[in-house]
């Protein structure tokens, strides 16, 4: 409430206090949303290695949009080294749940052959996960993929998305 001014004046530390006491119980929720504050440095100095300890915390434990988070940050190299191959690993467990972001960027990795192969059947599949809900980037991104697949291709990664099924947060 704190964080966003939700019947309450809106206040980064007040909100910080709440967010580290439901961390200290191990609220993977409350540890993704203290990486969410000192990744964009609201109310705290920005610290994107700060951010990203806090993402991990919240990730080991499933939180889908923590370990979305954490892909983004090894994709850019801020507070990690930048490392394809693990935000490859952080989007793929974000994108098992349903997380259509992560969907649409495990796609890009896909599409560009950055931590995996190239692999225009897969990115598709991904980037129609996350275009089914909503996601406009993930259509535009499916629609510049058909354009270098062929028709049997497209058929695959449609057959492919029908068939996903996500899992559960762990």
């Amino acid at each position: 409430m704190y964080y966003s001014g939700q019947g309450v004046p809106q206040d980064y530390a007040e909100a910080m206090k709440w967010y580290r006491l439901a961390a200290g119980q191990g609220n993977a929720k409350a540890e993704h949303d203290i990486g969410v504050i000192y990744l964009q440095g609201q109310g705290v100095p920005q610290d994107y290695a700060e951010a990203a300890k806090w993402f991990h915390l919240a990730a080991d434990k499933g939180n889908a949009d923590a370990q979305h988070n954490l892909g983004l940050m090894y994709v850019q190299g801020q507070g990690v080294p930048q490392n394809f191959a693990e935000a490859m690993k952080w989007y793929r467990l974000a994108a098992d749940q349903g997380n259509a972001p992560a969907q649409n960027d495990l796609g890009t990795l896909f599409f560009m052959g950055q931590g995996v192969p190239q692999d225009f059947v897969l990115a598709h599949m991904w980037f129609d996960l996350s275009a089914t809900q909503g996601d406009q980037d993930a259509t535009e991104n499916r629609d510049l993929a058909e354009r270098r697949m062929s028709p049997e291709q497209i058929a695959e990664a449609q057959k492919l998305a029908c068939g996903w099924k996500p899992k559960p947060e762990r």
